[in-house]
């Protein structure tokens, strides 16, 4: 199942027949997401500990660390999905507005080449 074309919205409609199909949703809430979202960006995080950027540079070149890498990925956005389905979201849309809003705080002809200061 691949299709360049598909948006967020799209697949939100793939994991929520998903889900559906397995009489899930009653479980699924948005607190509960939110913890299982967080628990597998632990996972994805455990890829990169106690590794230099030279060492994941070089890691991304493995298949197997990549397939790794690309599961946990998709572990950690299906549960934002799935966190925006239920409490009615369309994430493509929070992203662009959150895009917009981001050209605004961070201008390219101030930032570019520069780390942007949270808290001034």
């Amino acid at each position: 199942m691949s299709d360049p074309d598909m948006t967020l919205d799209d697949i939100m409609l793939v994991v929520r027949e998903f889900v559906e199909e397995r009489d899930w949703t009653k479980f699924q809430k948005p607190r509960a997401l939110a913890i299982s979202a967080a628990i597998e960006m632990g996972e994805l995080l455990e890829l990169f500990q106690w590794r230099t950027d030279k060492e994941t540079t070089s890691l991304l070149e493995d298949s197997d660390y990549r397939g790794a890498l690309a599961d946990e990925i998709a572990d950690v956005m299906i549960y934002l999905i799935r966190i925006a389905d239920t409490a009615g979201i369309s994430p493509t849309a929070a992203i662009l507005k959150k895009m917009t809003s981001n050209r605004e705080k961070y201008p390219a002809e101030e930032y570019r080449g520069k780390r942007p200061e949270k808290f001034k």
